[in-house]
């Protein structure tokens, strides 16, 4: 009862989720962990038709965290749904009073990809919510990403709450001027909630072989190195939206998952972390809890934006 959270609607029996991307389908990590012991797992991007992702190399490790350009490689919606959900849900305890929930991560280079995904989701009852990613460039505006502009923003995520009648969550880039900016033009646009932040654009450079790490040459910066920035965005986030916030962004213990939640994150979702600890979100989840026994707290949710 006093690990319970909210996001909208959506409740949650404890204010844990892992980051889409770094779990896979969730079922990856059965080896290691219960997935009935999380608050909810976000699967990886899925997109309407199946993707190759960007050529290898597409990883590479910095200090204190990593870089990705992985490229939304899935099988597309239609193999999710035909091929994982089914084992998915045999995982899912349905007895609990609230069951770990499942949230889609959408992506798509056009606002009708992101529509198709997410009407394709709405006539699955099992997705308890869906997670925007808006950090997905806009082929029909040059490549620029849709999260990086608030109307653009506002126009995706105004068709994709048309396609899906359940928990709307849109995950917003940092790669941005004024984060509360976006948030608040999700919120205005119909998003349940926000979950930020997404990578960091960053390089890295092989001086041995005189060329970029990624194929790519940029990528997506992850991993504890970015925790500081992250937490700045979500506590500026939290202060302009009535919106619940999801914070992420280099949480590897408990303590930094308390600090999100401080800083006035609902939940938070765990990344790069379980590349080095499976079970990283599992402790995280039993921390909390000891955390609000020992200090006696009512709720996790009287913490909540505390500062």
């Amino acid at each position: 009862m006093k690990t319970r959270t909210n996001i909208g609607h959506l409740e949650l029996k404890n204010p844990v989720l892992t980051a889409s991307g770094t779990f896979g389908y969730g079922l990856e990590f059965c080896d290691f962990l219960d997935l009935n012991a999380l608050g909810g797992f976000v699967v990886k991007g899925t997109t309407a038709k199946p993707r190759e992702g960007n050529p290898y190399p597409r990883m590479a490790e910095t200090p204190l965290g990593m870089l990705n350009a992985v490229g939304l490689q899935n099988k597309g919606v239609d193999h999710l749904i035909s091929h994982i959900l089914p084992q998915i849900r045999q995982k899912i305890d349905y007895r609990q009073e609230i069951p770990t929930r499942i949230i889609v991560n959408v992506s798509g280079s056009t606002i009708d990809e992101y529509v198709e995904v997410a009407g394709k989701l709405d006539a699955c009852r099992e997705v308890d919510a869906i997670e925007v990613n808006i950090s997905c460039p806009n082929v029909k505006q040059g490549g620029m990403a849709f999260g990086t502009d608030p109307e653009m923003a506002g126009e995706v995520i105004r068709a994709v709450r048309q396609a899906f009648d359940r928990c709307m969550i849109v995950k917003l880039s940092p790669n941005v001027t004024d984060i509360a900016a976006m948030a608040e033009a999700a919120e205005k646009a119909g998003a349940d909630a926000v979950s930020l932040i997404n990578t960091l654009l960053g390089m890295a450079i092989d001086v041995e072989k005189k060329k970029p790490v990624l194929s790519t040459v940029t990528g997506g910066l992850s991993g504890p190195c970015v925790k500081p920035v992250a937490l700045r965005m979500v506590w500026q986030a939290a202060k302009r939206v009535k919106i619940p916030v999801i914070g992420m962004g280099g949480i590897r213990s408990t303590t930094d998952a308390l600090e999100f939640l401080m800083a006035g994150a609902a939940a938070v979702e765990v990344g790069t972390a379980n590349f080095v600890e499976p079970d990283v979100t599992r402790k995280i989840a039993e921390g909390i809890r000891e955390y609000v026994d020992t200090q006696e707290i009512g709720s996790i949710k009287d913490i909540i934006g505390i500062i």
